[in-house]
């Protein structure tokens, strides 16, 4: 269920909403005149978002060019090039 919290307890009780916002790792709506306004969240979990963010672009990059009828290549040849790389650092 999300947490939704007035705007006068962002002013008067920020404390408490950034005790709230660390302990549920979860974003917290801050509402104006009844309405949604802000979004308040840990820096954990902002992180953790754009993490999730750049996987699905990421995803979504690959699924394109699986549609697009590129192949990739076999684990087998991923492993020798990561060898490869490897074993040149040295």
């Amino acid at each position: 269920m999300p947490i939704i919290k007035p705007i006068s307890d962002l002013r008067n009780k920020s404390n408490e909403i950034s005790k709230l916002a660390h302990m549920s790792d979860e974003p917290i709506f801050i509402t104006k005149n009844g309405e949604g306004d802000l979004v308040v969240m840990s820096i954990s979990h902002y992180s953790k978002l754009q993490l999730k963010l750049g996987l699905l672009s990421k995803l979504s990059v690959a699924q394109n060019q699986r549609i697009n009828g590129d192949k990739g290549k076999s684990l087998k040849d991923v492993m020798k090039s990561i060898r490869e790389n490897i074993n040149a650092e040295k």
